[in-house]
């Protein structure tokens, strides 16, 4: 059971990046009204909010997607590593 946790937890955890890396380089070549976008841009932006209020853009270049990645990842290593001890 714990195996199964894990590996959806890791499934989910790419699932969610490559999710924000595709809505990332899609907004330079895509319209903000593209339904593709506007679908991306549903799952990501609730989640990207808190952390640009948080930090603001440097000079045009927003981190908040690269902040968010780093989020998931750590957030993804403290689970499994909780859930590895129950083995």
């Amino acid at each position: 059971m714990v195996w199964f946790l894990i590996q959806l937890i890791q499934a989910l955890s790419t699932l969610l990046v490559i999710v924000i890396i595709v809505d990332v380089v899609l907004s330079y070549f895509l319209s903000p009204f593209h339904p593709v976008r506007v679908a991306l841009d549903r799952v990501v932006e609730p989640l990207l909010t808190p952390i640009r209020r948080v930090v603001p853009p440097v000079q045009m270049i927003d981190f908040s997607p690269l902040i968010l990645i780093i989020l998931i990842q750590a957030i993804e290593w403290v689970l499994i590593t909780i859930l590895s001890q129950f083995r």
